[in-house]
């Protein structure tokens, strides 16, 4: 098919919708790669971009690390709030509608990538402290330690992600699609009432 030439609207200059492609791509990239192997030049092809820009925006492969742990660390804190059976719904969720993310997570966690620190250790003991809160409140059961307790639930939050092929033949389903999801998160929930 031959190339056409752009129209005057595509050709236009928009900053904000290149990051978010640059974003979008190493999000993928980091996803299907991990962040050791993930390459620039990757990323700038699956973006379309040159992959100078990715330098001009984000100073690089660890901008676009730290860019992207903010984030999931804004998006993880509005998670957060609500009951905790809520909180653990909406995170078995958020890692099936951020899959790539979540796959990142996962590399890092099995490979041993040395990604960066942007915040993961601080976030997760703000996650802990908020435990430790809900248990002075008396939401959750004064004899589990919250470290203990936010391991487990990230794990179990995120095992579908980590553990499809035991998922399928535990269940019997496909633990990609979306009733899967809503079940498994619905079915967590209940778990953690029950704890609760």
């Amino acid at each position: 098919m031959p190339r056409r030439s752009p129209d005057p609207a595509e050709r236009k200059r928009d900053p904000e919708r290149t990051k978010a492609r640059i974003l979008d791509a190493a999000t993928v990239e980091f996803g299907a790669k991990g962040y050791a192997a993930a390459r620039v030049s990757a990323i700038a092809d699956r973006a379309g971009v040159n992959k100078q820009l990715i330098s001009y925006y984000f100073g690089g492969k660890e901008g676009l690390y730290r860019e992207l742990a903010g984030r999931w660390h804004q998006q993880g804190g509005q998670l957060a709030e609500g009951p905790l059976a809520e909180v653990v719904r909406g995170f078995v969720l958020s890692t099936r509608e951020r899959r790539d993310w979540a796959r990142l997570m996962v590399w890092e966690n099995v490979s041993g990538d040395d990604t960066p620190d942007e915040g993961d250790g601080e976030f997760l003991r703000a996650q802990v402290d908020a435990l430790r809160a809900r248990q002075e409140a008396g939401e959750v059961p004064a004899d589990l330690d919250p470290e203990c307790l936010l391991l487990a639930l990230t794990a179990a939050a995120s095992a579908t992600l980590f553990m499809p092929k035991m998922a399928r033949r535990i269940t019997g389903q496909d633990p990609t699609s979306d009733e899967f999801a809503e079940h498994y998160a619905d079915q967590l929930a209940r778990l953690v009432r029950h704890l609760t």
